[in-house]
C-alpha cells in the first residue's frame, strides 16, 4: 500500500498525519438506536447535531437512514438507494471518484463502528474502494486527546461516478438458496448479532459471529477491531475458508456490515451482506426461521 491509499483500517495515528491532505474526506456518519417500548421496535435517529457541535477537523456528516437510504416505499429499513441517488449524497458532501475516504462513528459501546463500517461498505458497493475505517472511532479518537473542531469544511466541485457492484449485495433468493440442504453454492452465511438474539430468531443453518457482545469482533472495552488473525480464526471455526463466499446478516445490514468488514480485514474477499437482513426475511412466511426451542 502507497501513502496515497486509506488503509482498510485506519489507526488514530494514520488519519492525524493526513488531515490536511486535500483529496481526503473524513465522513462522521453516526446513528443512535433507541427501543421504543410502546411499539417494539427499534427507532433511529442521525447524530448530526452532535457533529455540528464537535468533530474530527474537516469532516462532514451524512445521514444514512434519510438521505442514504431508499425511502420511497422501501420495502425495509435502511435499503439501499438507488446509485444515482447514492451519487448525488456523495457530491453533494464533497466525495468525488479520487476522494480518498475514512468514515467514523460517534455510537454507544455496544455499536462501534458499524455505522462506520455500513458507510464503508455502501461505498464499495457503488464502486469506490478508497474508503477505509477509523479504529475505534469518536470514542478513542477523543479519549487519546487528539484535535477537535466545530467549523464546517468547504465542499469541492466533485464528480462521483458510480458502479454498482452485485456481488457485495445478497438478497433473499439468494440466501434461501445458499441455506438449502441441497444447494450446490458453496457460502458460509454469518448472523452478526448478540449470541442471545442469534439464538432467539435466526435464518436456519447460519452460523454466528457477534459484531458485538461476546465473542465479538469488536473489543467493546477499547472500541476497536481485535486483530485480524483472531477474526479469521473465527470465521474459520465456523467453515468460510472452506466456503466460496461469505454472507452477513443481522436485523437490519448495521451490524452485518461491520462483521463484513472484519471478515475482510482478516483476509476474506469475496464477501456479500444480506441488505434486507431479518427485517425482509421474517416478513416473508415462505422463508424459514428458527427460533428457541
Amino acid at each position: 500500500m502507497s501513502d496515497k491509499d486509506v488503509p482498510t483500517l485506519v489507526e488514530p495515528d494514520w488519519l492525524e498525519d493526513h488531515l490536511d491532505d486535500s483529496n481526503l474526506r473524513v465522513v462522521d456518519c453516526t446513528v443512535e438506536l433507541t427501543y421504543n417500548n410502546e411499539t417494539g421496535e427499534m427507532e433511529g435517529e442521525p447524530r448530526r447535531d452532535d457533529w455540528v457541535e464537535s468533530h474530527i477537523p474537516g469532516s462532514v456528516f451524512v445521514d444514512l437512514m434519510e438521505d442514504l437510504s431508499e425511502t420511497e416505499d422501501p420495502d425495509y429499513s435502511f435499503q439501499l438507494p438507488d446509485p444515482a441517488a447514492f451519487a448525488a449524497e456523495m457530491e453533494a458532501v464533497g466525495i468525488g471518484d479520487n476522494t480518498r475516504v475514512v468514515a467514523y462513528d460517534n455510537a454507544r459501546d455496544d455499536l462501534s463502528n458499524e455505522w462506520a463500517a455500513r458507510f464503508w461498505w455502501m461505498l464499495r458497493v457503488f464502486g469506490h474502494d478508497q474508503v477505509g475505517v477509523l479504529n475505534g472511532g469518536w470514542n478513542r479518537w477523543t479519549d487519546e486527546n487528539r484535535p477537535m473542531s466545530s467549523s464546517e469544511p468547504s465542499t469541492p466541485n466533485v464528480t462521483f461516478t458510480p458502479d454498482y457492484r452485485p456481488e457485495l449485495v445478497a438478497d433473499k433468493n439468494e440466501v434461501s438458496e445458499y441455506i438449502s440442504d441441497d444447494s450446490e453454492s458453496e457460502a458460509c452465511v454469518v448472523n452478526a448479532l448478540w449470541p442471545d438474539d442469534y439464538e432467539s430468531l435466526r435464518i436456519p443453518n447460519t452460523e454466528n459471529i457477534p459484531s458485538v457482545g461476546e465473542s465479538a469482533v469488536i473489543d467493546t472495552e477499547t472500541n476497536t477491531y481485535i486483530p485480524g488473525d483472531e477474526i479469521r480464526s473465527r470465521f474459520e471455526e465456523v467453515g468460510a475458508a472452506e466456503s466460496d463466499q461469505v454472507v452477513t446478516y443481522c436485523g437490519g445490514g448495521i451490524a452485518a456490515s461491520s462483521t463484513a468488514f472484519a471478515a475482510y480485514v482478516s483476509g476474506f474477499e469475496d464477501i456479500a451482506v444480506y441488505d434486507g437482513s431479518l427485517e425482509e426475511w421474517r416478513d416473508d412466511p415462505d422463508l424459514p426461521v428458527r427460533t428457541t426451542e
